[in-house]
C-alpha cells in the first residue's frame, strides 16, 4: 500500500477515536483493520501504530495548533479538520520518515478531499505557522 493511502487509513483511524471511549479504542481499530482487504500485516501494524501514537500525543498535538491557529481553538474546529492537523502535526514534529513539506502537503490533499471548501487554505496556513 503506497504512503498516501496509508495515510488515509491513519486518518480515518484517528477521527474513529474522536467518537470512542477509551476502552473501546482497541476494539474498533481491530474492526476497521479487518475491513481493510488490500492492506497486508505490516500495513495493518503501521496503520494501528501511527495511529495509537497520535492518540497518545493528542493533547501535546492540540496545545500546538491552538498555539498556531489564530483566531481558532480546537474546541471549535470540525472534526474533519482538526483529525488532519493532528495527523499533520504529529508527522511534523514527531515522525522522522516524512519531511515537513510532505506532510504539509498530504494534509492539503485531504483536506480537499474530506473538508469543506475552505478547508485546505484553513489546514496549509495552520500548518505553514507552525513549520515556521
Amino acid at each position: 500500500m503506497k504512503r498516501t493511502q496509508l495515510r488515509e487509513h491513519i486518518f480515518k483511524m484517528v477521527f474513529c477515536m474522536d467518537f470512542c471511549r477509551e476502552g473501546e479504542i482497541p476494539e474498533q481499530l481491530a474492526l476497521y483493520a479487518g475491513q481493510l482487504e488490500s492492506a497486508g500485516e505490516e500495513d495493518l501494524e503501521y496503520i494501528s501504530g501511527k495511529s495509537r501514537k497520535i492518540a497518545a500525543r493528542t493533547e501535546e498535538i492540540d496545545r500546538l495548533i491552538n498555539e498556531h491557529a489564530t483566531g481558532w481553538k480546537t474546541g471549535r474546529m470540525n472534526k474533519v479538520d482538526l483529525t488532519i492537523l493532528r495527523l499533520a502535526v504529529y508527522e511534523m514534529k514527531w515522525d522522522e520518515d516524512v519531511p515537513t513539506g510532505v506532510a504539509i502537503d498530504e494534509a492539503v490533499e485531504l483536506a480537499k478531499k474530506y473538508s469543506g471548501e475552505e478547508g485546505p487554505a484553513f489546514i496549509n496556513g495552520v500548518l505553514a505557522k507552525l513549520a515556521d
